[in-house]
C-alpha cells in the first residue's frame, strides 16, 4: 500500500487511520534515505523528527498555520507531504527545491531558516503580530535540544514566558546537535529524559477530572503539589512556558494528543519530544553524527565516500603542529569540531579544545578573554556563522586589539545549502573591523604559511579566509602580501583565494589570442595594499578581478577607489562578483555560470575589455 500517493497537505494527513499513519511514516523514510544517498543532504535529523512532522500536521494546517522549524535541517518530510514529493527527487539540486524551510517554494514553509537558536523568537513574533492584527492562525516552533545550546532561544523563551501569547514550542530532544550536546542544559534535559512520572500522572489526571470544571479546580492545588514532589525545579515553568513531556517522539497517537492538547491551552505550552537521531536506519541510527550532513551514498550499507583532503583538514593539522610547539594556543569551535577539521586537535589537545555548542557569538567573546590573559585562541567557523558574533569582534576583540585567530571556513560559494550558508559576505563585514588583518591562501602550503603566521607572528585580530574543497590549478606559496605571478601588458587580472585559478586559465585563453595578460595575486586583502596593482594598471590601464563574494566592500570596488585616488588612469574595467550576495543552491560550478563568473563568462568579459567592447 502507497501511502505518499494520497498524501499532499495537512489535510490529507487527517484523513489517514492509525494504522495508515504507520505506513505513512515508514514510506516516509524510505523516501528519505533513497533521495538523499542520491542528491546528498541531511539524513540523521530528518529520519529523526517523521513521526513529529505528521503528528503537526495531524494538529496544525501548515498553509494557514505558523509553524517555525529551527535550522530547518529536519523539513524533508514536511516538504514531501507539502505537495513537493514529485520534486523531492530534486532535493538541493540546481534549480530544484532546498534543503531547507523556503517560503517561496510553499506557503507551508512558515520562515527561511538555516541558522539556530531563532524559532522561538520568530514564532513569537508572528504570535504577537496575530494578536494585534486579530489572525486566527495558529503558531508552533520546533527546536532541537542543540540549538538550545545558542543563547538567542533563551532571550526567545524569556519573551514567551513573559507574553502570554497562545503558541507552542516543541522541543525535539535526541540528544544532539551535528555531534553530541555540550554545556548545562544538555545535563539538565537529561534530567527531564529520564523522570517521565509526572507526565504520566498529568495524563490520567486530565483523562478522569479534568471535565469535571468544579472538581478540576479544587484538586489542582493537589496536582500542582504532586508535580512539585515528582519534578525538581523546572527552567521552562520558571520561565512562565507551561511544560509538558517528555513524549515519545516516535509515537504518532501519543504526540498529536499531546500536541492538540498543548494547542488547546491558549497559553505558552512547551512540549519535550524524545526522539532518536536517525531512526529506523540502522547505520544513521549508530554513527548520527557521521550522517547529519551527508553527500551521495549506498542506501543499502550506508557506505560513505572516502573523506578527501581539503582546506579544513589541512587547517586541523596544521593547528596541532602549532599547537605542539606553542602551549598558549587553544582551538574552539561552535559545534563543528569535524566540521572545521578540528576532530584531532579535540583529541591530542583535550585541556586546550572548547566546544561552546552552537553559539558563536559565546565563542568569540570567550576567545577574546582568553586572549587577554595571555592565551592565543583560535576560532575555526563557517564564514555565514561568524556573522552572527560582528558585534563581538568589534566590541570585544577589536577595540582592545586582542590577539584572536579567526579559521572563517566554508568562504565564497558552498553549493548546495544555498543561500544561508555561502560565505560571500566576510570580506565585508571582517574588512569593516578595526585592527583586522584577512588571509585568503590559495592552496595548503599557503594556508599553513599563513595559520603559522597568524598565530606566531602577529598581533591583534587576524583572519584567514578558505573555502569548501580543496585546492586547484595554484599549489606553490607566497610568503608576501601581493606578487606578480605572470607579466604583461594589455590587461591587469586580480585574483585572491582560489579564484587564482580561473585568474591564470584566463591569462593561457587570452595569451591565444595574442593578448598579453598580468596576473597580480592578492595574499593579504585587509589592510589592502594596493601598490602592486596600481603600479600594474599604469602599465596596461586596464583591470579585470572576478570575486565570488557580494559587491558590498568588494576588493574591485577597493582597487578603483584607490585608482581614482592616486590618479592612475584606467582606459576601462570589469568587476565582477555576485552582487548583493543571495544565490540559490546547486553545485558551485553551476552556481559560477548563473552569476557570470565561470571560466567562459570571465573570457568573454576580459576579451572585450581589450578590445573596447562595451
Amino acid at each position: 500500500m502507497n501511502i505518499l500517493n494520497k498524501v499532499n497537505s495537512s489535510k490529507d494527513v487527517k484523513l489517514l487511520s492509525p494504522k495508515e499513519l504507520k505506513l505513512l511514516c515508514d514510506e516516509l523514510r524510505e523516501e528519505i534515505i533513497t533521495t538523499v544517498s542520491q542528491t546528498g543532504g541531511h539524513l540523521a535529523s530528518n529520519l529523526g523528527s517523521v513521526e513529529l512532522t505528521v503528528a503537526l500536521h495531524r494538529v496544525y494546517n501548515t498553509s494557514t498555520d505558523r509553524i517555525v522549524f529551527d535550522v530547518g535541517h529536519q523539513s524533508y518530510a514536511h516538504k514531501i507531504i507539502t505537495g513537493r514529493r514529485e520534486a523531492f527527487s530534486t532535493l538541493r539540486k540546481h534549480g530544484g527545491i532546498s534543503g531547507f524551510p523556503k517560503p517561496y517554494e510553499a506557503e507551508d514553509d512558515a520562515f527561511i531558516a538555516g541558522h539556530a537558536s531563532n524559532s522561538v523568537a520568530v514564532a513569537l513574533g508572528m504570535a504577537r503580530a496575530r494578536t494585534l492584527t486579530g489572525g486566527k492562525y495558529n503558531v508552533a516552533a520546533v527546536i532541537g535540544d542543540g540549538a538550545l545550546t545558542g543563547g538567542l532561544a533563551y532571550e526567545g523563551l524569556t519573551n514567551v514566558g513573559g507574553s502570554g501569547e497562545p503558541m507552542v514550542i516543541i522541543l525535539n530532544d535526541n540528544g544532539m546537535s551535528i555531534n553530541g550536546n555540550v554545556g548545562g542544559i544538555a545535563k539538565l534535559l537529561s534530567r527531564e529524559r529520564i523522570n517521565p512520572r509526572y507526565f504520566n500522572f498529568k495524563r490520567w489526571y486530565r483523562s478522569v477530572v479534568g471535565k469535571m470544571t468544579s472538581v478540576y479546580e479544587v484538586n489542582h492545588k493537589i496536582k500542582e503539589a504532586v508535580k512539585t514532589r515528582l519534578l525538581k525545579p523546572n527552567i521552562f515553568d520558571a520561565m512562565g512556558i507551561y511544560y509538558l513531556g517528555p513524549v515519545d517522539g516516535h509515537d504518532v497517537e501519543q504526540l498529536e494528543n499531546v500536541i492538540r492538547w498543548a494547542k488547546e491551552m491558549e497559553m505558552p505550552v512547551l512540549v519535550h519530544v524524545i526522539t532518536r537521531k536517525g531512526k529506523g536506519c540502522k547505520y544513521a541510527e549508530e554513527h548520527p553524527e557521521l550522517y547529519h550532513g551527508v553527500g551521495k551514498f549506498d542506501p543499502e550499507t550506508g557506505e560513505l565516500p572516502a573523506e578527501k583532503r581539503c582546506f579544513s583538514s589541512e587547517f586541523g593539522r596544521v593547528l596541532c603542529d602549532i599547537a605542539e610547539k606553542n602551549y598558549r594556543v587553544a582551538a574552539i569551535t561552535a559545534a563543528m569540531s569535524g566540521g572545521t577539521g578540528l576532530s584531532d586537535f579535540s583529541e591530542k589537545y583535550p585541556k586546550r579544545f572548547f566546544d561552546v555548542g552552537i553559539a558563536e557569538q559565546s565563542a568569540a567573546a570567550m576567545a577574546a578573554g582568553m586572549a587577554k590573559q595571555g592565551m592565543v585562541p583560535v576560532f575555526a567557523v563557517y564564514s555565514s556563522f561568524l556573522q552572527r558574533a560582528y558585534d563581538m569582534l568589534i566590541h570585544d576583540v577589536s577595540l582592545q586589539r586582542l590577539h584572536v585567530v579567526f579559521g572563517v571556513d566554508r568562504a565564497g560559494l558552498v553549493g548546495n545549502d544555498g543561500e544561508t550558508h555561502h560565505g560571500v559576505f566576510d570580506i565585508a563585514y571582517l574588512s569593516s573591523v578595526p585592527q583586522m588583518q584577512v588571509f585568503a591562501p590559495s592552496s595548503y602550503a599557503e594556508l599553513e604559511l599563513m595559520l603559522n603566521r597568524a598565530v606566531n607572528e602577529e598581533e591583534g585580530p587576524v583572519a584567514i579566509r578558505y573555502p569548501r574543497g580543496g585546492e586547484g590549478r595554484y599549489t606553490s606559496c607566497s610568503s608576501s602580501d601581493s606578487e606578480i605571478l605572470r607579466s604583461g601588458s594589455d590587461i591587469t587580472v586580480v585574483a585572491y583565494g582560489i579564484m587564482i585559478n580561473s585568474a591564470l586559465e584566463l591569462a593561457d585563453r587570452l595569451f591565444r589570442q595574442g593578448i598579453e595578460t598580468e596576473v597580480v595575486k592578492l595574499n593579504r586583502i585587509t589592510p589592502l595594499d594596493t601598490g602592486l596593482v596600481l603600479s600594474s594598471l599604469s602599465k596596461t590601464g586596464r583591470l579585470f578581478i572576478a570575486e565570488d563574494v557580494c559587491e558590498a566592500g568588494c576588493i574591485g570596488n577597493r582597487i578603483l577607489s584607490d585608482a581614482e585616488k592616486k590618479g592612475v588612469f584606467l582606459k576601462n574595467s570589469c568587476v565582477c562578483n555576485l552582487g548583493e550576495g543571495i544565490v540559490a543552491h546547486g553545485t558551485v560550478d553551476e552556481l559560477l555560470c548563473d552569476c557570470g563568473l565561470d571560466i567562459e563568462s570571465q573570457y568573454k568579459k576580459a576579451l572585450g575589455l581589450v578590445r573596447g567592447e562595451k
